[in-house]
């Protein structure tokens, strides 16, 4: 059967891979070659190799009362937010929000973590909306059916403030954090998304309490926290696990140049293997085992909540204080240059965490 009636396969593939990630659900239901072609890896592989995917950002983002927000109670409001997925797509500045499932439907879990692994968004952890408790659960949004599913709860018992990176196309690792207890923890996992599985991965050198994961290269680097005894005393060290070796190497006392925290250090995705991170109103890279000062953060932004990094260029979300809107800039890497995004007034709260997606 032809894909699209009278075209050639190769014509109608190329139709296929340039439609919006929006339209996905509704071209996999006009038929099962369609179905079927966009659930292809080879699909997925065109798309990105003919630069058709389509880059979003995800964020962990507070819903906006705007009564509130027109009688100056903005600053009361966030007492007991309500968090929704937001979507903000570069290429074209447009803003949208991520449906969410029957599960959550009181909003999701507060301090929860997200990650994207192919066309799924996976969401980890944080505190229930309703009970306030710590929570294990996993529950994963699939853009191409525009559906829920709920994912085998972490095991270990519920932890908080972990660090949480994905290889983009199968795992997401999470390490460290705390437990009910408050204890820093050193363990790690890995959960295969699409089998639903959990992988136990071998313990850090270190309790690492609010520390910041990123993927790059192949390996995991666990970036900052500090342990129990420490509590808010952030380390500048970081542990790297190679996936291939399945082994942790040896701790790097001083691969931040100063003691902070590392929530904003982000994957510059190039060649040249940099790292981004906001820090003290500057924008810094690691270059080879250096962190230079890129540029400085708008001066509209003292809180920086977000950072993401793609193609020659960096965005940065944030507020200039406590239940003020948040706002983002985009910097290019090249002119350093900022260019201040628009956002509508639905979407300039509370920013807790976000993760690039390509789809």
């Amino acid at each position: 059967m032809e894909l699209i009636s009278g075209l050639p396969e190769d014509v109608a593939r190329d139709c296929l891979i340039r439609v919006p990630y929006q339209q996905f659900p509704a071209v996999a239901s006009v038929c099962k070659g369609w179905n079927t072609e966009i659930h292809s890896p080879e699909f997925h592989r065109r798309r990105k190799t003919t630069k058709h995917a389509q880059k979003i950002l995800v964020t962990v983002q507070s819903k906006i009362d705007s009564e509130k927000t027109r009688s100056g109670l903005l600053a009361k409001s966030v007492t007991n937010p309500v968090y929704q997925l937001s979507v903000f797509e570069p290429e074209t500045g447009f803003w949208s929000e991520l449906p969410l499932g029957p599960e959550l439907a009181s909003g999701l879990p507060m301090f929860c973590q997200i990650a994207g692994v192919g066309y799924d968004l996976v969401v980890m952890g944080g505190w229930d909306p309703d009970s306030w408790k710590a929570s294990n659960s996993v529950f994963i949004y699939n853009f191409l059916s525009a559906k829920w599913r709920r994912g085998a709860d972490m095991p270990g018992g519920p932890r908080v403030f972990f660090a949480c990176a994905s290889d983009r196309d199968r795992r997401v690792y999470v390490a460290g954090g705390h437990d009910e207890e408050k204890n820093a923890l050193r363990s790690a996992l890995a959960y295969d998304v699409a089998n639903d599985v959990w992988v136990p991965v071998p313990d850090m050198a270190r309790e690492r309490d609010e520390c910041k994961a990123v993927f790059r290269g192949g390996a995991l680097c666990v970036v900052g926290g500090y342990c129990t005894e420490m509590q808010g005393r952030f380390e500048r060290s970081v542990e790297v696990f190679d996936v291939a070796a399945w082994k942790w190497g040896p701790v790097e006392e001083e691969f931040l140049d100063v003691a902070a925290c590392p929530r904003t250090c982000v994957d510059g995705g190039d060649a040249e293997g940099r790292m981004y991170m906001c820090r003290g109103g500057d924008v810094v890279a690691l270059q080879g085992d250096t962190w230079r000062k890129v540029a400085n953060v708008p001066v509209e932004i003292r809180n920086v909540a977000c950072v993401g990094v793609w193609e020659g260029a960096l965005l940065v979300i944030g507020s200039n204080g406590f239940g003020e809107p948040h706002v983002g800039f985009v910097l290019d890497l090249k002119s350093g240059a900022w260019t201040k995004l628009v956002s509508p007034e639905e979407y300039t709260g509370h920013v807790q965490s976000g993760c690039l997606l390509e789809i």
